[in-house]
């Protein structure tokens, strides 16, 4: 059987860390030729020599408006075209100044939404530029999270990141709504809490560690890891999943439909 991102070109910004470079070991297994793409040089190095001929690897900030775009001429360059864009970058704005609304800082505001929202519309149209002068239509997947729809008040209050991820589900549906005649499909995955280099500040305490096992009951309450987004990711970005576009996928453990109470509280 063909492997279902046979021959698919796929740039991944943020791919060399945390979930997205899982990701990148998924779509390579999948058939898949990649342009990675990390802030971080030495992770850059290491994902570029894992996935070996199958990638590209660039060191470069997501945040910067050409890196996307020159990410995606990398990727023509390199291997004949481009079919996906999967933007993972983002992160915590905590020590920056994110918070609960009335202690935000207004550098916290803004480093956050540059880091979660603007990088992805700058990655987004990238990808729409291109798959319009291509005419072929296109995919591009974007990362969410449940704190975008699923407040966690008590151990999450970081207001500015939420109001990213909820921007990421508005902006994802009315661009999927805008392109699906032209053949470009646009979706959102939303993971719950999964231990990546980001969450080592939620994952290390026992009081949020409790709380996860409420709020994500499924398979033991526990925090999810990367590789549980993957087979999400590579769906998502196949022809496989041709005829969605404009959805948010929760792979979440159960948090969005849970309300993290103690079992038998």
């Amino acid at each position: 059987m063909q492997s279902s991102l046979a021959d698919r070109v796929i740039v991944i910004i943020g791919g060399t860390s945390g979930l997205g470079s899982s990701a990148a070991r998924a779509c390579a297994a999948a058939g898949a030729r990649l342009v990675v793409v990390g802030r971080d040089e030495q992770c850059t190095s290491e994902t570029g020599r894992e996935l070996g001929s199958a990638a590209v690897a660039i060191t470069a900030d997501a945040t910067k408006p050409q890196t996307a775009a020159g990410a995606i001429a990398k990727a023509i360059e390199a291997f004949g075209g481009f079919h996906g864009l999967y933007h993972v970058a983002g992160g915590s704005g905590r020590r920056a100044g994110d918070g609960p609304l009335h202690e935000i800082t207004d550098d916290g505001w803004q480093f956050t939404l540059d880091l979660n929202l603007t990088s992805l519309f700058y990655s987004n149209r990238a990808a729409a530029r291109q798959f319009i002068a291509r005419g072929g239509g296109g995919v591009v997947l974007n990362m969410g999270s449940v704190l975008g729809s699923s407040p966690a008040p008590r151990f999450f209050a970081t207001h500015a990141y939420a109001a990213a991820k909820s921007a990421v589900i508005g902006f994802t549906r009315s661009c999927a709504a805008f392109y699906a005649s032209k053949g470009i499909r646009f979706n959102v995955i939303a993971p719950g809490l999964v231990e990546t280099p980001m969450s080592r500040r939620a994952c290390d305490d026992d009081q949020i560690r409790r709380f996860v096992q409420a709020r994500q009951p499924l398979d033991g309450g526990r925090i999810g890891q990367p590789a549980d987004l993957d087979a999400a990711a590579v769906y998502l970005l196949s022809d496989a999943s041709r005829f969605v576009t404009g959805q948010v996928l929760c792979v979440d453990g159960g948090w969005s439909v849970s309300d993290g109470a103690a079992p038998g509280g």
